[in-house]
Formats: structure tokens, C-alpha cells, sequence
């Protein structure tokens, strides 16, 4: 081997080493594509998990050795667990993970079966948990990284037709707030990140209730409502501001992603506000502490 040669592998490990290695959920369509793609277009490393992986079959000859796409389906617990795995045996380590993953189920709260109200939930909450509980051990061990969690709009309230997607980006801010003081102690971050509109397949590919006529008048109500304000931007401007997120040294706990959504969360946290100072009266004449209730002898 020659100087030059050996000089030049040099580089290439200590490149390798001061990049970056993300996990993402859902990454060959959507946002998870635009998530994938900035982290290539800045030399970062990237393990591009979907049930899916062919349409990553171009970016990962556009990228030797950077992008490795594996296939998973992340309602399966042991194939994440065994992903996630290979992931750190493959790149060494793990820096940053997005879950990204998730699907639409709309319908009326009414409509749902059991086994459509359960799909939802498996996807979009159990699978991202599964995914938090198997990236932590690694991320634990490095005392370092950084978990973004991708919610919704639809977390900041439930709204008719979306009420079950609501419900388990619900469950998962929940968790993922709790899970971001527990792993705080670790040095590892955790985002929760709330994005309005974006050009992705999310209702063009999402699945449907079968409809009960008795709300058929508040479909059309809602179908005008969409058509006249809804505002969807390219998926990019999202990637833009993930990369701003991740790079920063004290990164929040939530963020909003569009000024819809972010106009929408103040306003419905004021009503909410609004509407617990109207009440507080109730509120309070319903707490009265008292000594601890005599137990009988057994």
C-alpha cells in the first residue's frame, strides 16, 4: 500500500468517525425520505428502516457505504429489537433516531372496529415505543444522543374524523414525555415534534371506516373546511428544520412545525386556559385534605 493510499484511508475512517448516524422509521417515502436525504446531503450516515425499502434502492447507490436500508415492520417488537442491533453492529454506534413511522385511520369515533381501532395503535404508538425502548440501551450506553419522536397536529386536540390517529399521538407524547426525564440523566435528548401540513402520501394512502350515513352531512362539512384552508409545504422545509433541531445544543422538548400549527397551538391552549378558569371554583372546592382514613384491624 502507498503513502498516498494509506493516507487517504486515513481520512476516510476519521470522515466516518466524526459522522453522524441516524435511525429512521418510515424513511423511503414522505417525510421519513426528506429526513433520510438531509442527513445524506450533510455526510451524515443513515440506517433507513420500512416495510418497504425499494424505493431507497437509487439513494443507496447515490451514497455507497452511507445509507443501509433495512426492512421493518416496527408492530413487530423482536424485529426491531434485532434491527436495531444490526444498525449499531453495522455503523458502530447510534447518534440520532427519528420515529417516523405512522399511518391515517380516519373515521367517526362510532365507526371504528375493534381490530381498525387496534391497527392504529399498534402503528402509530406501540411501534414507536417498541423503537424507544430498543435505540435506548445503546444510546444510554454512549451517554449521549438524540430521540425525535414525529407527532402531529392531531395531538394538540382531537378533531371529528381523526380521532382515533389523535388518540395515539395522544399516547405517544405522553410517553415520550415521561421517557425524556427518564433518559435526561443518561444525556440523551428526547423531541417531540409536531408538524401541520406536508406534500407526503399520509391521506392519499390512509385507510377508512366504513361510513355510517348518520354522519354524512358533517363529512361534507369537514370536506369543504379541508378544501378551503388547508396549507400542505414540501417536505423539505420539515427536513430543513429537523437539521436545525438536531444540531442544536439544547434542544426543546416539543416542537411545532408550520405557523397553522403553531397559531392552532396557542389557541387552543388559551381556550383551554379559558375554560379551567371558569371552572376553577369547582375545581378547587374538590380537593380537602384530610388525615389518612383508620384501616380495620384485620
Amino acid at each position: 500500500m502507498s503513502v498516498a493510499s494509506s493516507d487517504q484511508d486515513n481520512l476516510t475512517l476519521r470522515a466516518a468517525a466524526a459522522s453522524r448516524v441516524w435511525f429512521i422509521t418510515g424513511a423511503s417515502r414522505g417525510l421519513g425520505r426528506a429526513f433520510t436525504e438531509a442527513a445524506l446531503a450533510v455526510g451524515d450516515r443513515v440506517v433507513g428502516a420500512a416495510r418497504d425499502v425499494s424505493p431507497l434502492d437509487e439513494l443507496a447507490a447515490q451514497h455507497p457505504g452511507r445509507l443501509l436500508a433495512l426492512r421493518l415492520d416496527v408492530t413487530d417488537r423482536a424485529a426491531v429489537v434485532d434491527v436495531v442491533d444490526q444498525t449499531v453492529r453495522h455503523f458502530g454506534r447510534l447518534d440520532i433516531v427519528v420515529n417516523n413511522a405512522g399511518a391515517l385511520f380516519a373515521g367517526m369515533i362510532e365507526e371504528f372496529t375493534e381490530a381498525e381501532a387496534r391497527a392504529q395503535l399498534e402503528l402509530n404508538f406501540f411501534g414507536a415505543l417498541w423503537v424507544s425502548q430498543a435505540v435506548l440501551p445503546p444510546l444510554r450506553a454512549q451517554s449521549r444522543g438524540h430521540l425525535v419522536q414525529m407527532s402531529s397536529i392531531g395531538a394538540l386536540g382531537g378533531f371529528p374524523s381523526t380521532g382515533l390517529y389523535s388518540a395515539s399521538k395522544f399516547a405517544l407524547e405522553g410517553m415520550s414525555e415521561a421517557l425524556a426525564a427518564e433518559a435526561a440523566r443518561f444525556g440523551v435528548k428526547v423531541t417531540i415534534v409536531q408538524p401541520g401540513g406536508y406534500w407526503t402520501d399520509l391521506y392519499t394512502s390512509s385507510k377508512a371506516t366504513t361510513p355510517n350515513p348518520v354522519y354524512d352531512t358533517l363529512r361534507t362539512e369537514l370536506a369543504k373546511q379541508w378544501a378551503e384552508g388547508s396549507i400542505d409545504s414540501e417536505p423539505r422545509l420539515a427536513a430543513e428544520a429537523l437539521m436545525t433541531l438536531v444540531n442544536s445544543d439544547d434542544p426543546p422538548l416539543r416542537l411545532l412545525l408550520g405557523s397553522m400549527v403553531y397559531d392552532l397551538a396557542f389557541d387552543i391552549s388559551q381556550r383551554r386556559l379559558d375554560t379551567w378558569a371558569d371552572w376553577e371554583q369547582v375545581s378547587r372546592a374538590a380537593e380537602q385534605a384530610i388525615p389518612a382514613p383508620a384501616t380495620e384491624p384485620a
